[in-house]
């Protein structure tokens, strides 16, 4: 008997199945804009403590702030014909943190993994009767600072440090992982190790620097190398988040990073709306952000100079921002 949030193995399959054809077939896919943000400037939700968003789940108000920001992402979407990604808020959510938070039981059993899956998979329903192809994954990431590395795990400690969050989420239904903002080599090779081991499709996604290389030092290139060559699944992509389509096209330009591996498997992007630091987005107190049309123009170069293909946005994005993104990636016409 499955749980009542659990799938069972042969829909987990095929669900993951689906999502590699998908990834296969189709040359543009959309992710999801910025969520913690718009939580916190228009609908004045917390975002912060020990597991961040993970908790908002048990808040009905914020189920529907949630439920209202992802499908106008998926609105999107269906618009101009891209499929949708979205991810559960619980970037901050592993055992250590969750027990600090009080979410893990005496008994040692937790089942937000369970609500945030039941939460974004309402959405993908929604997908589905409409005809849109949607994936509802689960969002993880590292234990160290994402912005300074400092804490980070090493790579042993970080496959069975993470292990615990990426089986809670297959057994949840996700149909894919997803790690963000993972700044050091040793931290997220162990993190695509647990995620291999899960069984699901994954997606590792960089904190990455104009410089070409991740907030620990790690040139980009070697980073793929590495991962590639060191797991048993690969990702289906590496990515960057929270971060400007500049700089990732700075990043992307060096000498250093022109690679068949970076150009072959570096295929992603969400995108801060600000050319700013990490920081500086990080604890502003107003949202920062430039036009619609500015980051749509750096996307689309992104996707004309370096064939990136999964787009989505971070800091200071909006809907009206990931509407411009599509338009300009499709060549569509831009809805009024």
């Amino acid at each position: 008997m499955t749980r009542p949030h659990e799938t069972t193995g042969t829909t987990l399959l095929s669900r993951g199945n689906a999502l590699k054809e998908c990834w296969k077939n189709h040359p543009l896919l959309l992710m999801e804009g910025a969520l913690s943000e718009r939580l916190k400037q228009e609908f004045h939700l917390p975002t912060e403590g020990p597991a961040g968003m993970t908790g908002l789940v048990r808040r009905p108000d914020a189920c529907g702030a949630l439920g209202l920001l992802w499908r106008q992402y998926l609105a999107v979407a269906e618009r101009y014909g891209m499929p949708f990604l979205a991810t559960t808020p619980t970037r901050r959510f592993d055992r250590a943190r969750a027990k600090q938070a009080g979410y893990v039981d005496t008994d040692g059993a937790c089942t937000l993994a369970d609500e945030n899956m039941a939460m974004l998979r309402a959405v993908r329903d929604d997908a589905d009767r409409r005809g849109v192809p949607m994936f509802a994954g689960a969002l993880l990431g590292c234990r160290g600072d994402a912005y300074t590395a400092e804490g980070c795990l090493s790579a042993e400690d970080s496959a069975t440090f993470h292990l615990w969050e990426a089986t809670l989420f297959a057994r949840a239904g996700a149909d894919f992982l997803y790690a963000a903002l993972m700044p050091a080599l040793p931290e997220s090779l162990g993190m695509a190790r647990a995620m291999a081991q899960s069984g699901l499709p994954f997606f590792m996604s960089f904190t990455l620097r104009a410089d070409g290389r991740l907030v620990d030092g790690t040139p980009l290139y070697e980073a793929v190398d590495i991962i590639d060559a060191e797991v048993s699944r690969r990702p289906l992509c590496f990515m960057a988040g929270c971060v400007h389509p500049a700089v990732v096209i700075k990043a992307l330009s060096l000498p250093m990073n022109r690679t068949e591996s970076v150009r072959t498997r570096f295929l992603g992007i969400q995108a801060n709306a600000a050319n700013l630091p990490f920081h500086a987005l990080e604890h502003s107190e107003s949202i920062r952000q430039s036009t619609p049309e500015e980051l749509a123009q750096d996307m689309k170069t992104l996707k004309e100079r370096f064939g990136l293909r999964l787009f989505g946005g971070c800091c200071g994005t909006t809907d009206r921002h990931m509407e411009v993104m599509a338009a300009a990636l499709t060549g569509r016409n831009l809805n009024a």
